[in-house]
């Protein structure tokens, strides 16, 4: 007979497998590209935000900014990536041109640009500036262009696809190599009053001939897709799969893309986006709000813990270097994460699986607040429903259960002493494969 406990976790087994999700027939478990795998490994990167609207104070210029309101006093690019790098951050995306239409770059297309500003006697090249100092920093470089422009005298016509077209040709063919296109949803009114149809199959497929190498993100992907809200968090249950031919960016749907579809036909993992300041552009006035350190460490327990990946927004001041209540939060988040993540109590631990269960017997007994579950993705997403149980005195107790694993998933449970761990995966689509299960401890 089973004792109380082991009765009660054969039982729920069972019904979890009995009231699972049936397979569809036809379905096949979509996986990575290598471009996406090496995106969710990197785990964080750097947002940064960065214009007219930093002199302005704006959000959303409209366009008609005098470009000699861009005047950096002393930008140090290399600055902003050294303090990316030393957070951890993998990568440095740049809107190098944001709905107002300010090129950061001397583009051809444009009137609204750098060349136009006195910045270095209108010889400057802000993209120039911040590519070059992530390769010397060892950070991969990415951009963001909108597609909507509040300055160009051709928005609103079939001829605008044209010249955004050509601008991501001198972005993406000026800079060297590229690791994500940001494109933004958003399609407003232009100078002349009108909306833009956007030729979004033009866009991408320029992107793909231009930076093959590189992950496209929008609200629907193509590559990454948009967690659905700003706030950096993802929710418990994140599918990497979706089915990708419903959404396009700006899509109406956006309210979807938080959980993802649980046998969607495409691979498109969430990105959460996040500002370390209330606003994405830096404002003064908000130096006393930025986001504690202890703040950051819990957007990553919840957007890379939960099977995504961690985009913070880190605005330079008008003199063109990051703020030091910035420095300190990011320096702080890392000093937080290293003491949590970086020493893994499970090391030297034994390790069975059999019958989707992964058995960790400890070297010596443990005491932790946090188990790490990971899938091998590279095979796809399988998990849809998991329980973490522990061993300490010869009994055998649960502290955790949760539905998708994914990428990475955090378990954040009470303060634990146990001398074993088991994993035992309840429901899954197809069959998955755990990877690594590590024990940290945060208190």
């Amino acid at each position: 007979m089973y004792a109380p406990d082991v009765e009660a976790r054969v039982m729920c087994r069972a019904l979890v497998l009995a009231l699972g999700t049936t397979i569809p027939h036809a379905w096949r478990a979509p996986v990575p590209s290598p471009a996406q795998l090496a995106w969710q490994r990197m785990e964080m990167n750097a947002f940064v935000h960065f214009g007219p609207n930093t002199f302005t104070g704006e959000e959303w210029g409209d366009g008609r900014e005098d470009p000699a309101l861009f005047n950096p006093t002393a930008l140090d690019a290399r600055q902003w990536t050294r303090a990316f790098k030393a957070a951890g951050f993998g990568g440095v995306i740049l809107t190098v041109k944001h709905h107002d239409g300010f090129a950061l770059w001397p583009s051809r297309q444009s009137t609204h640009t750098v060349a136009r500003s006195p910045w270095r006697q209108g010889s400057g090249d802000v993209v120039r500036d911040v590519a070059d100092a992530a390769r010397a920093d060892g950070l991969k470089f990415g951009v963001y262009l909108s597609p909507w422009d509040r300055n160009h005298p051709t928005y609103g016509t079939a001829e605008y696809n044209r010249v955004f077209a050509a601008m991501l040709e001198e972005v993406l063919g000026g800079y060297g190599p590229v690791f994500e296109v940001w494109f933004d949803g958003a399609n407003g009114e232009g100078p002349n009053g009108r909306r833009q149809v956007y030729d979004w199959p033009l866009f991408i497929a320029t992107v793909r001939r231009l930076q093959p190498q590189a992950v496209i993100f929008s609200d629907g992907g193509p590559d990454i897709r948009w967690v659905g809200n700003e706030r950096g968090e993802a929710p418990l249950t994140v599918w990497a799969t979706i089915d990708r031919a419903r959404y396009e960016p700006g899509t109406p749907l956006s309210h979807e893309l938080s959980e993802g579809t649980p046998y969607g036909a495409d691979w498109v993992a969430p990105e959460c986006d996040v500002s370390i300041r209330p606003g994405w552009f830096y404002r003064a006035a908000e130096d006393a709000r930025v986001k504690s350190a202890s703040r950051l460490f819990t957007l990553y327990e919840q957007s890379v813990g939960r099977n995504c990946t961690l985009l913070l927004n880190v605005p330079p001041d008008r003199r063109g270097l990051i703020a030091d209540p910035d420095l300190a939060a990011l320096a702080g988040m890392r000093t937080r994460l290293d003491r949590v993540y970086g020493r893994d109590l499970a090391t030297g631990a034994s390790r069975t699986t059999a019958d989707r269960t992964t058995l960790l017997r400890l070297p010596a007994v443990a005491i932790f607040d946090r188990v790490v579950v990971q899938e091998d993705i590279s095979a796809g997403q399988h998990v849809a429903g998991f329980e973490v149980e522990v061993q300490a005195d010869g009994a055998w107790r649960r502290i955790a259960t949760g539905s998708t694993v994914g990428y990475k998933r955090i378990l954040p449970v009470p303060l634990t002493t146990a001398s074993a761990v088991r994993v035992s995966v309840l429901d899954a689509r197809g069959t998955p494969r755990i990877g690594r299960v590590s024990l940290h401890r945060a208190e």
